[in-house]
């Protein structure tokens, strides 16, 4: 087996693990505030908004920096870095004693994280251009499929063990992520002779930086949208529900069949993006993904809304790795990590604007007008896309009859 693809499959296991350990965590922070001493409703939902909210803001502000060292010394030491830092910050979370550590902690953990992202490079820069796309499409059916199984794991474990179990339990998944990217992963790895590029730099190297930067403002508007409906689907399940009983394995079934969908259609679409063009796919990815966000808004039953989320599933699973696709073809190798470290800000920041967005527009003007929005914001990004390609193309064909 081909050093990448073998790389490529211990990205995989590693992505899968960290992801489950992640998302055992997130749905379980409000009864572990609350464990931790802290009762009323209102400020248990403060403290879960800044904790979960502060972790992605550190590590938007931190991630071009990984990137920037991951160009200088390697994409090994990262994941290196990432999983044993991480195992490290989690555990001690189960021994906490209060909020304010927890907050702290989670704080620490928003600068060491990054092992998804440190993946990402790795395949990235290791893969053969004419395979980049299928590569990057399974890579990212780890993470969704970890994002999956860990919530049940992390339930059954806190319901019988205790939640803090589920902190061990995480550090010791990524203990695993890093014995196997420290016994299993090989990189070959020399150090460019401009290892620290300016940012002056760095625009010189890259053909087109609106492009560059058309697919850090898709990263942002894709997990915008995402994360906009996220943290209130349950709540809009609950609303369709009616007088069904067992809500909360429904709420999950809904949950689930987006993720179960991009994990179906993601290596698909990624050797479809390697034969067609990584634009072509994002673009109608964006659209369709666009447009099934409308009749969630006017579904009748959870049955319906979960045929919905499964159509969604089928077009999100190739809009991040087409624009880390694209983002990997757009400078040379020695500047990947900084690429996708800026990226990775834009996903991170997309994260946390859209947990708070979609709170604030469900409160505001009803569950409902989250998707309408949602849509539209997906959609015009759709045409920013076209605009950036006609630009591109525009510049690449007078480049060459100045050549010629």
């Amino acid at each position: 087996m081909s050093m990448w693809k073998r790389n490529l499959y211990i990205c995989w296991f590693g992505t899968f693990v960290t992801a489950a350990g992640m998302s055992q965590i997130i749905p379980f922070l409000p009864f572990y505030i609350e464990h931790l001493g802290v009762h009323d409703t209102a400020s248990v939902e403060r403290w879960a908004g800044i904790i979960f909210g502060s972790t992605f803001l550190i590590s938007a502000i931190v991630s071009p920096l990984w990137g920037k060292l991951a160009d200088k010394y390697g994409r090994k030491p990262m994941l290196l870095r990432a999983s044993l830092g991480m195992a490290i910050v989690i555990v001690l979370m189960g021994f906490v004693q209060n909020v304010y550590e927890l907050f702290a902690l989670r704080f620490v953990m928003g600068t060491v994280s990054g092992f998804i992202s440190s993946a990402v490079i790795l395949v990235a820069s290791q893969t053969p251009k004419h395979k980049a796309g299928w590569a990057l499409g399974v890579l990212s059916t780890g993470g969704v499929s970890g994002s999956l199984l860990g919530p049940l794991i992390g339930g059954f474990i806190a319901d019988y063990w205790g939640i803090r179990n589920v902190f061990f339990d995480t550090g010791f998944l990524l203990i695993v992520a890093f014995l196997a990217s420290l016994l299993f992963i090989k990189e070959d790895f020399k150090q460019p002779k401009n290892s620290s590029p300016s940012f002056h730099e760095i625009r010189k190297m890259i053909p087109n930086s609106l492009m560059l930067i058309s697919m850090f403002v898709t990263t942002f508007m894709v997990q915008l949208a995402n994360m906009s409906i996220q943290p209130i689907i349950t709540v809009y399940v609950k609303e369709l529900s009616h007088n069904l009983s067992h809500v909360e394995m429904i709420s999950g079934l809904v949950v689930a069949s987006s993720g179960l969908a991009s994990v179906l259609a993601a290596p698909f679409l990624g050797k479809l993006s390697d034969r067609v063009g990584p634009r072509k796919v994002l673009l109608y990815c964006l659209i369709f993904a666009g447009l099934v966000f409308i009749p969630q808004a006017f579904s009748t039953n959870p049955w319906e809304l979960m045929i919905f989320r499964f159509l969604l599933g089928l077009a999100t699973a190739g809009l991040l790795p087409c624009i880390n696709t694209i983002v990997k073809k757009m400078g040379p190798s020695s500047i990947t990590g900084r690429l996708f470290g800026y990226n990775q800000s834009a996903q991170y920041l997309g994260t946390l604007g859209g947990a708070v967005l979609g709170g604030q527009l469900a409160a505001i003007f009803g569950i409902k007008y989250v998707f309408f929005i949602t849509s539209a914001l997906l959609l015009i990004n759709a045409g920013w896309v076209v605009y950036s390609s006609v630009i591109m193309s525009h510049y690449q064909h007078s480049h060459k009859e100045v050549h010629s």
